[in-house]
This record gives C-alpha cells, sequence and structure tokens, in this order.
C-alpha cells in the first residue's frame, strides 16, 4: 500500500481527491488556486508534454517525484527542493491539551495566506483551505500558528502547512497542531504522512520524536508553462 506514496499527488487525485481532480485519462492536477501539484503515472513518459498542451499558458505546477528530473521541454524550472516523506508509525495513544486550537474557517483565509507568505511551508492559495481540517493558534485575534491536509491517497492523509509566525515558536504550538491532526486522522482509520525540507533539522527532529520515521526521499520541482 505504502508503494502508493512514490506517487502521493497522482493517487491523491485517483483517489480521496479526486473531487478535485481536473485533467484527463493521463494527467491529473488541481485547480491552481487550490494548489499546484500535477500528476501522472510514473509510466507516462508523455506527461510533461501532455500538460503542456492541455493547461493554460502561463500556468505554474509543482510536481513531486522521489527521484530526480531535468527540466522537461516547454517548462521553465524554476525552483527545486530536495525532500523527505514521512510516515507516522507510533501506535501509543495521543493525550494532549488542545484548548488552544480551534478551527480555521473562510474568514482566516487573509491571515492563513499572511502566515505561509512569512513563513514559507509551501504552496498555499486562496482554496487551499478546501482539503480540509484546518486548525490554528491564535494570540487575541491573531493566527500565529496553523497546520491542516492536503493530499488523501487511498488510506493515507498527509499533514500540511506546519507552521509558526517568527517570535511564537519555542513554545510547542507546531507540537500540539501536529498530535490534534494525528488524532483527527487516526480517528478516521487513516495513517499519517507529511513532507520535509530535507535540510530542515529542526522539524525533522520533531516530526521523529512524535512518531514519525522516514518513508522516502520525495524532491518538489516548481515549473511555469514556457
Amino acid at each position: 500500500m505504502e508503494n502508493l506514496l512514490q506517487n502521493p499527488v497522482y493517487n491523491a487525485l485517483l483517489t480521496g481527491d479526486k473531487n478535485f481532480s481536473r485533467g484527463d485519462d493521463y494527467v491529473k492536477y488541481f485547480d491552481e488556486e487550490m494548489s499546484p501539484f500535477v500528476g501522472f503515472d510514473i509510466n507516462y513518459s508523455n506527461g510533461f508534454a501532455h500538460l503542456y498542451d492541455i493547461l493554460p499558458a502561463e500556468r505554474t505546477i509543482l510536481y513531486a517525484t522521489p527521484g530526480f528530473i531535468t527540466e522537461p521541454k516547454g517548462w521553465l524550472l524554476k525552483h527545486e527542493v530536495e525532500g523527505l516523506q514521512f510516515v507516522y508509525q507510533a501506535s501509543k495513544k495521543i493525550e494532549h491539551n488542545f484548548n488552544q486550537v480551534r478551527v480555521l474557517i473562510k474568514e482566516d483565509i487573509d491571515q492563513m495566506l499572511n502566515l505561509a507568505t512569512i513563513t514559507r511551508p509551501g504552496p498555499f492559495g486562496l482554496r487551499t483551505i478546501d482539503f480540509g481540517f484546518y486548525h490554528g493558534i491564535f494570540d487575541g485575534d491573531k493566527l500565529v500558528a496553523m497546520t491542516g491536509q492536503r493530499l488523501h491517497v487511498n488510506s493515507f492523509t498527509e499533514i500540511s502547512a506546519v507552521c509558526t509566525l517568527p517570535g511564537y515558536t519555542g513554545k510547542g504550538y507546531a507540537k500540539t497542531l501536529l498530535l490534534h491532526q494525528l488524532q483527527l486522522i487516526l480517528e478516521n482509520s487513516q495513517q499519517p504522512f507529511l513532507h520535509v525540507r530535507a535540510n530542515n533539522d529542526r522539524a525533522i527532529e520533531l516530526y521523529k520524536r512524535i512518531g514519525f520515521v522516514v518513508s522516502s526521499p520525495m524532491n518538489f520541482y516548481f515549473m511555469k508553462r514556457n
């Protein structure tokens, strides 16, 4: 089953996120305001050319793969991130105080976008909240930390957008929100997973401490239709 996570975007668009899927029988993608992610079967060698043909001009895409790729014809490689994929393996019951955690709603989107712009946890758009289960911690009326879900790959659910506003780190907010997401996902009989930059030592240490183990490399390629 974990082989599904070797091509997480395509498999999410075929399974748990199929209601958001655009494209055709060969290539799949999200609405850009929700996520720039695109995907296709690993054996489909014409994937990027096919995407070039059906996507609008100036469309930005994000492609995830355990391996490395070179710039495809017709696409401008803007940014490459070497990352790691983690899968949650702990079996102990989660016991934590979640009194500070609040559900995030449409009215919070401006603050969510601001927090994501400052902390850069990954691409975040006006409709990213549609993936669901976004929660945050506030200081008064100010959103200072958040996380949510993103890819839903069959029986796996990805935790995403783990971020804390500078000046509020070291207070345990990220851990609280992570544990809260773990509880939500496990109660739904799903297995949590997530992605992180390979050089983000602080986050990696936290993930390992609460029960995540490395599953695979996962590299991310931000490209623009040329």
